[in-house]
């Protein structure tokens, strides 16, 4: 599927990004959503260890609602709760790839704000981000003045971790994407 003409730009994508720098993993962008016909695109905060086909439990590959852990599968009910069909969605992270930890630094969401600013041209459709997390959060004024036609709306993230320190916040994020998905 990752040669499906919706998914066959962000499938060479990623592989530029393994070239450019071969000791990070760098996940595809799931098939089963848009692709490059979605219209809006969730930006959360980094890959997981449930993304890394190398790690010491093996995962997809992928950045997916459907990856084997408990942040997809938030990710996946609340999208239903908030009726956002898939087809219309790009998930991605704003530091792009896996290093075998989920610990970042500054100078990796820099890095990654700016390499939003290489996927953009790749999604013509897209109207809506939704920044999920604090590190994603970082992208929004460069998303502002690169795309000023973009709705730029921001959530919690929906981690196990986000709702044992602000369970308040976890649980508005479902009506957080229904409203950006109305727009």
């Amino acid at each position: 599927m990752l040669v499906e003409p919706h998914i066959a730009p962000l499938t060479s994508y990623v592989e530029s990004l393994r070239r450019q720098e071969p000791e990070t993993e760098f996940q595809y962008f799931d098939p089963l959503d848009g692709g490059v016909e979605a219209d809006m695109l969730f930006l959360l905060e980094k890959p997981g260890p449930m993304t890394s086909p190398t790690g010491k439990k093996v995962g997809s590959g992928f950045i997916s609602r459907n990856n084997d852990d408990p942040t997809a599968e938030n990710v996946f009910h609340f999208m239903r709760s908030a009726g956002i069909e898939r087809k219309r969605v790009v998930l991605w992270n704003v530091i792009p790839g896996w290093n075998s930890t989920i610990k970042y630094n500054a100078a990796e969401i820099r890095r990654g704000v700016q390499e939003v600013l290489h996927l953009l041209p790749l999604l013509s459709k897209l109207r809506t981000v939704v920044l999920v997390g604090g590190p994603a959060r970082r992208a929004h004024p460069l998303l502002q003045t690169a795309r000023p036609d973009l709705l730029i709306h921001t959530s919690a993230h929906p981690s196990a971790r986000c709702f044992q320190f602000n369970p308040e916040q976890w649980r508005e994020i479902p009506k957080l994407w229904e409203a950006a998905a109305r727009v």
